[in-house]
């Protein structure tokens, strides 16, 4: 049975069905960045489940800073899969996100082949997804997808 609000509601053209028709496609760039940084989130979180094992596998010096640690690194897991769900909608707050996010993880690529037991595998393995990302971020079709949905 249909009511008189499904059909208020379709005619109006107030449904996600209509709303997606009527939605360009997404550019490539922007599911390639999407993909990339879909992949950070996971490293993030599994990270996180890392450092939370480790909390109880092995004494630490400090369990407030352990803890305190495997949260963050939790936390910016979530971040990142919010700044994903931000890029697909055509958020233009994501850029900036995406931009700090990239630094932050070339800073860390770049201090991984620094030190006593320097890692150029992991450095590449962080620098060159980055970089890409950055790219990506900048070309036309991802900053004509994420602008300002008032100027369409």
């Amino acid at each position: 049975m249909v009511s008189k609000w499904d059909v208020a509601v379709n005619d109006s053209g107030n449904s996600n069905e209509t709303q997606t028709e009527q939605s360009p496609p997404r550019p490539i760039a922007l599911v390639v960045l999407a993909v990339i940084l879909a992949l950070e989130a996971i490293a993030l979180a599994g990270s996180a489940v890392f450092l939370a094992v480790e909390i109880f596998a092995e004494p630490s010096a400090s369990i407030g800073s352990a803890v305190a640690l495997a949260i963050i690194v939790a936390l910016a897991a979530v971040w990142v899969a919010v700044v994903i769900r931000g890029l697909l909608t055509g958020q233009a707050w994501t850029r900036a996100a995406t931009v700090v996010l990239q630094i932050l993880v070339i800073a860390v690529g770049i201090g991984s082949v620094q030190g006593p037991a320097p890692r150029p595998d992991l450095a590449a393995a962080l620098i060159v997804p980055a970089l890409l990302a950055l790219v990506l971020l900048f070309s036309r079709s991802v900053v004509a997808a994420t602008g300002d949905r008032a100027q369409r």
